[in-house]
């Protein structure tokens, strides 16, 4: 019978720590390797076999974890949240948290976390950058508002981003000099090729073939558009990794956390530990959804008499979240089942 070797690996820009140790705990090799594809390559050379590695989740870990992952028996990522051990440490170095991963790793005490595939990471990069686009372009707009009311013009804030009505608004207004011109122009140019370019990221996702029977199942549900839909996809992944609606739910930010002790519980406002682009699409989605959907609607004004717009809308992004979850584990599109009500004669 093989001895499987373990293996703790410490991250960074431009450096990995690592730890090899057998399953006794035993020590064979530590050290510290460049953060490159080739340095990889040569380290990977020179380990006993069979290997399997462990590593903490950080902006880098994704190339390094495709870059192992054919040639180790197992490789896992930890949530580093969980990895309470290395924090409260009272000494805390790179060689430390490699040795420490690796005996998490080994013990079966790493606390993993969910790794998506590499064709959907690279399409979720696609999907953030555009995000980041989006933001831009806002700022850009609060731009052009800001210029105009520091010089005292005035303006018709629904139209001011329409095309014609920006343009007639610089040729005519007498309040606007050469220089507040050519700011406002170079404001606009921007918003424009932001504009275009956030639409032909969107296309791209929309029509990408891994995704697009997918994303039409999605928007069968009520108040679910392209861009709820493309999110859902690319932040889960992979649906079957919820037990249940709860824990879907509790990823995507949409309920508090709680600290019991004893008899006593304490209810916090809106978990930290979520996945943020998620929760802002599915909030701002829910805020819309009452206008598309009947059921939605009533859901919405039955938690809204409690008297709390924020929690009923809240409610209703639960309430989606069930919706996702079940057109994704089905993969059937989303039907709407009319209540008939049954009168004994």
């Amino acid at each position: 019978m093989q001895t499987m070797y373990y293996i703790g690996l410490d991250v960074h820009k431009k450096t990995i720590s690592y730890c090899v140790k057998d399953g006794s705990g035993q020590i064979h090799a530590e050290g510290t390797i460049p953060a490159t594809h080739c340095d990889l390559d040569r380290w990977m050379k020179t380990l006993p076999q069979p290997w399997t590695a462990a590593m903490e989740a950080t902006v880098f870990t994704g190339w390094i974890y495709d870059h192992l992952q054919p040639h180790a028996a197992a490789l896992k990522v930890a949530h580093p949240l969980m990895l309470r051990a290395i924090a409260a440490a009272k000494k805390k170095n790179d060689r430390v948290d490699a040795s420490k991963i690796c005996d998490c790793l080994r013990c079966d005490f790493l606390p993993e976390c969910y790794m998506a595939s590499t064709a959907i990471r690279e399409r979720r990069r696609t999907l953030r950058y555009r995000n980041l686009l989006v933001r831009q372009m806002v700022q850009m707009k609060n731009k052009i508002s800001m210029l105009l009311m520091e010089a005292g013009v005035s303006y018709n804030k629904q139209r001011l981003h329409k095309a014609g009505y920006f343009r007639e608004l610089l040729a005519t207004n007498p309040n606007i000099n050469e220089g507040l011109r050519s700011l406002l122009r170079l404001c606009r140019e921007t918003v424009v090729r932001l504009q275009k370019t956030e639409s032909a990221l969107v296309r791209s996702l929309e029509h990408d073939s891994l995704l697009m029977d997918r994303v039409e199942r999605l928007m069968s549900i009520p108040a679910v558009g392209p861009i709820t839909a493309l999110t859902w996809a690319l932040e889960v992944g992979d649906v079957q990794r919820f037990s249940s609606i709860k824990k879907a739910i509790s990823y995507c930010g949409l309920c508090g956390a709680e600290k019991s002790s004893g008899n006593t519980v304490q209810r916090t406002p809106l978990s930290k530990q979520r996945n943020k682009h998620l929760q802002t699409i599915l909030i701002e989605a829910a805020k819309m959804a009452p206008r598309y959907s009947p059921d939605l609607a009533m859901h919405y004004d039955k938690e809204r008499q409690k008297g709390n717009a924020n929690r009923a809308t809240l409610a209703v992004a639960r309430k989606l979240v069930a919706y996702l979850v079940a057109v994704d584990r089905r993969q059937k599109e989303f039907l709407v089942v009319e209540k008939e009500n049954c009168v004994a004669a």
